[in-house]
């Protein structure tokens, strides 16, 4: 009799809990629809780099003001046991996180945890302040699904960044990413490497509360050509950051244009320094890119694109680390991901964890929610019981692993 009674509670709780998970994506993609025709209709009117200010703003504002988002707490903040990952000693409460180049002021930290977000990233902070390139300096390819991004590293500088992270306590890892500074006076190897390694040191060196660094290496929109795309060079600038015996784990962020054999060859030379993870990859520069309609780039300014002409070479490119450098490093899609089934084919092809910006400007500031939501569904409808299970499972390695 009690058996009995035990199953047929377990079958009432799992009808109750199908109920409120249909519930919760249900309300998800009716905020995602409302938010669409805002967007569209009224938000996309405006200048790109105002909005985009604008929401930073408000992102503050709410960051002081957390009990709002109380109510909706149970309902959009990760805590799906199936979702969580420690990844180089650090929890990620879930796999989405907010890519570099957004919160470039480090303002939404406190926030992000309430939308969804199980990590983020603040920055790119350089060495010293840099007001931005020539305006304008973001826009919207709406039809694309793209934005035009020409900002190259404007941020306030490294101290301005460690002054907001200080003995802050934050509900989510925060990754800080550091790049060149984009002055005429940094104009050779010599002096890039030693402006990153500045940067570094400060922050090393600061009661700044943040989990790990990201080494952005492959912004397109700055004003000097220095690269660290070749080994070499590459070799060097790890060496000297290998050299400051950094506390928190690095993860270098990379190009998405370089063909397949550069890239490896890049990734061999990370491979062998103090180095935990790579991030694929950053904004695309191609204007015949197939993702991208004629008619809006015949429009568009000075820059290059994110989310759907990077949706594509991401893909390949995490697969490509995966399938040769997945025993040494982690790796970390972005690139094009507007959906659950987005993310999930990132992950499937290698990542363990999965930045979006440009689908939150086209989907609405709960796309991480739904995307949780989504994540959760599809692992159980392929018979995953966590998330790890579905990592890599379309590559090489996965198949040689399931064998």
């Amino acid at each position: 009799m009690t058996i009995v009674f035990s199953s047929t509670q377990n079958f009432k709780s799992q009808i109750f809990f199908a109920i409120i998970i249909g519930m919760k994506e249900s309300l998800l993609a009716a905020f995602s629809v409302i938010y669409r025709f805002f967007a569209y209709n009224f938000i996309f009117r405006f200048d790109s780099e105002k909005i985009h200010e604008l929401f930073l703003s408000l992102g503050k504002f709410y960051s002081k003001h957390l009990w709002l988002f109380a109510p909706f707490a149970f309902w959009l903040r990760p805590k799906n046991v199936e979702l969580t990952q420690v990844i180089s000693g650090i929890t990620f409460k879930g796999p989405i996180g907010l890519a570099a180049g957004f919160d470039y002021r480090a303002s939404l930290p406190r926030l992000l945890p309430y939308l969804g977000f199980g990590f983020t990233i603040v920055g790119t902070f350089t060495n010293k302040p840099y007001g931005g390139n020539e305006a304008p300096r973001l826009g919207r390819l709406v039809k694309s699904k793209a934005l035009l991004v020409n900002k190259g590293f404007k941020n306030d500088g490294i101290d301005s960044a460690i002054k907001i992270l200080l003995n802050d306590n934050f509900a989510l890892p925060v990754g800080l990413s550091i790049g060149k500074t984009n002055i005429d006076e940094i104009c050779t190897q010599e002096l890039a490497v030693a402006d990153i390694k500045d940067a570094f040191s400060r922050a090393e060196c600061s009661a700044a509360s943040f989990n790990y660094y990201e080494l952005n290496i492959s912004c397109p929109n700055l004003k000097v050509d220095v690269s660290f795309y070749p080994p070499e060079n590459l070799e060097e600038l790890l060496g000297v950051i290998d050299n400051l015996n950094l506390n928190r784990p690095v993860f270098v962020k990379m190009p998405i244009e370089e063909r397949d054999e550069n890239i490896l060859k890049m990734l061999e030379v990370i491979s062998k320094h103090k180095v935990e993870g790579i991030v694929l990859g950053n904004l695309a520069k191609g204007r015949s890119n197939p993702a991208l309609l004629d008619e809006e780039v015949e429009k568009a300014g000075k820059g290059n694109f994110s989310g759907m002409p990077t949706q594509k070479r991401s893909d390949e490119l995490v697969k490509l680390a995966y399938e040769n450098f997945g025993d040494k490093l982690t790796v970390i899609g972005c690139g094009g991901v507007f959906t659950a089934e987005d993310a999930y084919r990132k992950i499937r092809n290698g990542a363990s964890l999965v930045q979006i910006i440009t689908g939150l400007i086209y989907n609405g500031p709960l796309l991480t929610a739904q995307i949780n939501s989504g994540l959760k569904r599809l692992l159980e409808r392929d018979g995953f019981g966590h998330i790890s299970e579905a990592i890599g499972v379309d590559t090489a390695r996965g198949t040689i692993c399931e064998m």
